[in-house]
């Protein structure tokens, strides 16, 4: 039977991981036809084109089946030298912001969310817990009016999401993020009249010798943060919940002991990353494992495959606390690094911390998990847990 990878494919959304062990051990470059673009599944491979943005462009878009307008403007789609000059301008943004002040609201924002599951015998993770942490979070750091969060998440959600039948962005994810980029632009509009201390007035006034942000790179980024601080930090709390609530001696030695917790989430970023897989445009010819890939051609990077290298990670289908892994692909690689991995680490820290003070104990009560329908990211749409 001929092997298929097809990474639109509800197969792939629920367990991409024996599809991806015969892509490295057998098919190292494949060219996948459903995306008209190659595979690249080993760990050395991928972290190779993620250093060579020369050869691996993002300059046409990183997102496997790419969203309108967004190619070219923001730090996940450009290249060195404009990429270099958009992340130190949204650096500098985030300094000005000083994410550090937000931790304790980012604490009391944890604890609401966990109260209001307490005394539950069964909940939703996601609707009931990670949801409204996340937006709550993304709210209070960009400066969002608060009264429609429940719309911006569902905007988000929909912006990540792509047809599994069509293989494109349907008419719904289009209409998501064209309202995404309305709401950000008015959100923009209010704080150039009034800036406030929030990250949307310093994305706005972000200035280097000289040199600002332009408006279409300010909505652009704007939008972009909305839909990775709620849909990815989410993503990343659900796949760590997930394994917490599967390997009951991690997750009974992390509440007992929660400085554990900054391993688990390493462990997590690679053993279960929610950033599965992203895009590249060959710049030139590449020969790897005796196929050339032509100039022109798409390369999808898979880092959910990467991640369980073993030529990398021995027994990499193990979850293990004590591994410390060094150099997981959970957050990218090369110079598209994700610039949020800092305040992703301390909000999914202290949004656990706080969680297992009053859900220690805890597992899923259904094996078959709703999967996102999405190329690039993997996801529970619901994980509804069990409390002992």
């Amino acid at each position: 039977m001929t092997f298929v990878f097809d990474p639109y494919s509800p197969v792939v959304d629920a367990d991409p991981f024996p599809l991806y062990k015969t892509l490295r051990d057998e098919h190292p470059v494949y060219w996948c036809e459903q995306a008209q673009m190659w595979v690249l599944s080993r760990y050395h491979d991928i972290a190779t084109a993620g250093r060579e943005w020369q050869t691996y462009s993002s300059a046409q878009g990183n997102l496997m089946t790419e969203l309108p307008q967004r190619a070219g403007a923001t730090l996940g789609t450009t290249d060195p030298p404009r990429h270099d000059r958009l992340r130190a301008l949204v650096q500098y943004a985030f300094m000005k912001r000083n994410l550090e002040g937000l931790a304790e609201p980012m604490r009391e924002i944890a604890r609401n969310a966990a109260e209001a599951v307490r005394g539950s015998r069964e909940f939703d993770f996601i609707e009931e817990f990670s949801s409204r942490f996340t937006v709550r979070v993304l709210f209070a750091a960009l400066g969002l009016p608060l009264g429609n969060e429940q719309v911006v998440r569902d905007k988000a959600v929909l912006m990540v999401q792509s047809d599994p039948v069509t293989r494109a962005k349907g008419p719904e994810h289009i209409a998501a993020y064209e309202w995404m980029r309305d709401y950000a632009a008015s959100i923009i509009a209010e704080r150039r009249k009034a800036p406030q201390n929030d990250l949307i007035s310093h994305f706005s006034m972000a200035e280097i010798d000289g040199d600002k942000l332009d408006e279409r790179e300010v909505l652009l980024t704007t939008t972009t943060l909305i839909m990775a601080g709620i849909e990815s930090l989410g993503g990343f709390m659900s796949m760590l919940a997930l394994n917490l609530a599967d390997f009951a001696d991690v997750r009974r030695a992390v509440t007992a002991d929660p400085s554990l917790l900054a391993d688990a989430i390493e462990e997590s970023l690679r053993f279960n990353t929610s950033a599965q897989r992203f895009k590249r445009h060959l710049q030139k010819d590449v020969t790897l494992h005796g196929t050339t890939m032509k100039a022109g051609d798409f390369v999808c990077l898979a880092y959910g495959s990467g991640n369980r290298d073993e030529r990398q990670f021995p027994n990499p289908d193990i979850y293990d606390l004590a591994r410390k892994p060094r150099g997981h692909l959970g957050f990218g690689g090369g110079v598209h690094a994700c610039l949020g991995s800092a305040i992703a680490r301390m909000a999914v820290k202290i949004a656990f911390e706080e969680f297992h003070k009053v859900v220690p104990d805890y597992s899923r009560t259904e094996q078959q998990l709703p999967w996102m329908p999405s190329s690039t990211f993997r996801s529970p749409l619901v994980l509804k847990m069990a409390v002992h």
